[in-house]
């Protein structure tokens, strides 16, 4: 919940989270299906507050979030309800992005997800007052690092060893990409994966890849090193327009 970047491999979408937390939280539950009202969805659950940060969904709609939004900002405990409900709400939802724009946002942290759907690539930001929405290119390739755990200059930084990774071969691939986000440059502090002197601490990577009807889900769980997978169908039936 505080790297994710998006990949456009050929005919493959690929998406990867890193999530950073105080070792003092308990680790997430593995990876398991969940039925709602509209679809089956894959996710890793938080054991807090029965959240996650990264879930995939039957119709191929694919939810990621990171905390904050676009600075760092002071928690104000207790909120209403936590971030990673909301986005199960979102993607639970028939048509997550309209859901999104009437959601009552109202008590709840800042935070950023992003949303991939078939045919679109949404930003979707909470700055703890207004909502903000921003539609992106689904041939591009992007990476978002949370501002609550990363400097402007750092994230910069970080921009520009996606771009170099991007540009580095024509045959860009799931396991690259996630060998990329695995790696720390000897940077404990503000590598992809960190264990910082506070606590702080990459506890996973997960990842989604969508392709020929199908997504598939990957999580590595790097404090237990164990990895589990899971794949679905896509719901063609289930898309809605």
């Amino acid at each position: 919940m505080c790297t994710v970047s998006f990949v456009r491999a050929n005919e493959a979408v690929i998406i990867t989270s890193n999530r950073d937390e105080h070792t003092g939280r308990e680790n997430a539950a593995a990876p398991a299906f969940y039925q709602s009202e509209n679809k089956t969805i894959i996710f890793p659950k938080d054991a807090k507050a029965g959240g996650t940060w990264f879930a995939a969904a039957d119709d191929g709609t694919v939810a990621v979030l990171l905390n904050g939004a676009f600075k760092k900002h002071t928690a104000s405990p207790p909120y209403r309800k936590s971030r990673g409900l909301i986005l199960l709400e979102i993607i639970e939802a028939a048509e997550p992005l309209s859901f999104f724009r009437i959601l009552d946002l109202d008590d709840i942290e800042p935070f950023t997800i992003v949303l991939y759907r078939l045919a679109s690539l949404h930003e979707l930001r909470w700055d703890g007052s207004e909502k903000h929405e921003q539609a992106l290119d689904i041939y591009s390739n992007y990476i978002w690092s949370s501002a609550t755990l990363y400097a402007d200059e750092v994230i910069a930084q970080r921009k520009n060893l996606f771009e170099k990774f991007i540009g580095s071969s024509d045959k860009i691939t799931a396991q690259s990409t996630y060998d990329f986000h695995a790696g720390n440059n000897g940077d404990t502090e503000n590598g992809f994966v960190i264990n910082r002197s506070t606590g702080m601490k990459t506890f996973s990577i997960t990842q989604a890849i969508i392709q020929n009807g199908r997504a598939d889900f990957l999580h590595a769980d790097l404090l237990q090193e164990k990895s589990h997978s899971g794949t679905m169908q896509i719901n063609q039936a289930a898309i809605k327009v």
